[in-house]
């Protein structure tokens, strides 16, 4: 006989399918992973009913009960009548143990059937008037949600999380939304979904976990956030416009034509950043992601590469990259890591074929020359090349000032002096192209400021003595 799955429904003994219910009234005795299922007191009476509730309060984790209960299943599927094993809802949906069953199934070469019912999605769909095709749903095991960092969702479609079932869960859940979703975001708890009881709780996101009854018939409403959102949608968007009827514009945009303006781009973001205004880094970074949603356009048009692609790519990168963070690598402190990290990136270009490439490779050679010199100065670190100490760097610029200052020095004296003080800041922890741009950025507020004086002292401030025009500007300076 091997196993049969039946599912028993979300909640109300009236939406047990026909064939479910012919299963059960045809068997001796059935095993429910559950005896905390509202349909459970109204199977009919001639059963048998085993339960594997015992296993949750011998053990702490779910995947070990899930994982014990599976053995047991399969164990009992080696009798001569094999087993009839029920669980809440569809054993397809939100149900673990199913799938180990299926993999021990498989491999014992054992038959299994699956014995569709009503989940938990129709239930709560129903509850909240949700068309789940029509909008695009999102469905995920509160579990699953609760051990991300970011919820594996789309902000600007709706999602439902089943099976949150303690206030612990919910406020696990919570963290991990937040980061997707502004802390005011209304939810709502759909509890007992289908059942005359049935009960919904609206509720902003931030107070997710400040209620106290949470259960196996519990899940939580998630609605869209207006507006696209979403980096699918983005992509959308510039494939619309990149479409036939999209905009002639777009349509004519290649890697190359985009090219000086990927660049304006990086450094508004920049500006915004020296700036520490958060409104504006929000906006820049948009226009920045808009050029990494476009060149991935054009390259999907020419079958190079699409958006998956290269989130993919990066993703690998970042696990490949960090085994003290995704492996069982340890690591002493930064400089380990650093090490760490130039390592595998070598390690990467032999396993693809690539020669033996410079340390150096990868820092671009078009970036401003501070920021350059100290991108060749940290790969160097990195492998623990020796280089001049802080005190030689000091005597190297304090030398190439006195000669340069008493006119004597050339370029090459003031690029020594330059490569130093690059050096000297990136011991002390400065960017050094940050550096002057602020104080770029302060001079010419300073001239623009000396620009107003002038302007106020009108046609008069010609005729001055270089000292008054000397007093102006340090007064423009205060």
């Amino acid at each position: 006989m091997g196993i049969i799955i039946v599912g028993l429904g979300p909640g109300d003994p009236g939406q047990i399918t026909r064939e479910a219910w012919q299963v059960l009234l045809e068997a001796k005795e059935v095993y429910l992973r559950t005896r905390q299922h509202p349909a459970v007191p109204h199977l009919p009476s001639h059963l048998r009913v085993h339960s594997f509730d015992h296993l949750y309060a011998e053990r702490e984790d779910y995947a070990s009960i899930y994982a014990a209960i599976a053995q047991e299943v399969l164990a009992l599927a080696m009798r001569p009548d094999g087993v009839i094993y029920a669980v809440p809802g569809h054993p397809l949906v939100g149900e673990t143990t199913t799938s180990l069953i299926a993999a021990g199934a498989a491999e014992r070469s054992l038959p299994l059937r699956i014995v569709s019912g009503l989940s938990f999605v129709e239930a709560t769909c129903a509850a909240v008037g949700l068309d789940p095709l029509a909008d695009g749903l999102q469905v995920a095991d509160a579990m699953l949600i609760a051990r991300q960092h970011h919820p594996a969702l789309e902000a600007d479609r709706p999602a439902i999380l089943g099976q949150l079932a303690s206030r612990a869960l919910a406020s696990d859940v919570k963290l991990t939304l937040l980061n997707l979703y502004p802390d005011g975001h209304d939810t709502i708890l759909v509890q007992r979904a289908g059942l005359p009881d049935q009960r919904l709780v609206r509720l902003p996101l931030y107070e997710l976990d400040r209620i106290a009854d949470f259960d196996n018939l519990t899940a939580l409403y998630v609605p869209p956030l207006a507006g696209p959102r979403s980096l699918t949608a983005l992509q959308e968007i510039v494939a619309h416009l990149r479409a036939p009827d999209g905009c002639p514009w777009d349509r004519e945009q290649t890697h190359q034509s985009l090219r000086s303006d990927l660049l304006e781009e990086t450094y508004e973001v920049l500006d915004a950043l020296d700036a520490e205004d958060t409104g504006a880094l929000q906006e820049e970074l948009g226009d920045l992601l808009l050029h990494v949603a476009m060149h991935t356009q054009i390259a999907a048009e020419g079958g190079e590469f699409r958006m998956a692609d290269v989130t993919a790519g990066i993703g690998s990168k970042l696990i490949r990259r960090h085994p003290h963070v995704f492996g069982d690598e340890k690591v002493e402190d930064q400089a380990e890591i650093l090490r760490n990290w130039e390592a595998i990136k070598q390690q990467e270009r032999t396993d693809n074929g690539v020669r033996a490439a410079s340390l150096l490779d990868g820092i671009p050679k078009a970036i401003p020359a501070l920021a350059q010199a100290q991108g060749y100065l940290g790969r160097a670190a990195r492998v623990g090349l020796g280089l001049a100490s802080d005190e030689e760097r000091c005597v190297t610029v304090e030398r190439a000032l006195r000669g340069l200052c008493a006119g004597e020095g050339n370029e090459e004296d003031v690029a020594d002096t330059l490569f130093a003080l690059a050096a000297l800041a990136k011991s002390r922890g400065v960017d050094a192209e940050a550096a002057l741009r602020s104080l770029n950025a302060r001079f010419a507020a300073r001239v623009a400021r000396a620009e107003a004086l002038a302007r106020e002292a009108g046609p008069e401030l010609a005729a001055r003595t270089r000292e008054e025009q000397a007093a102006l500007w340090e007064s423009a300076g205060a």
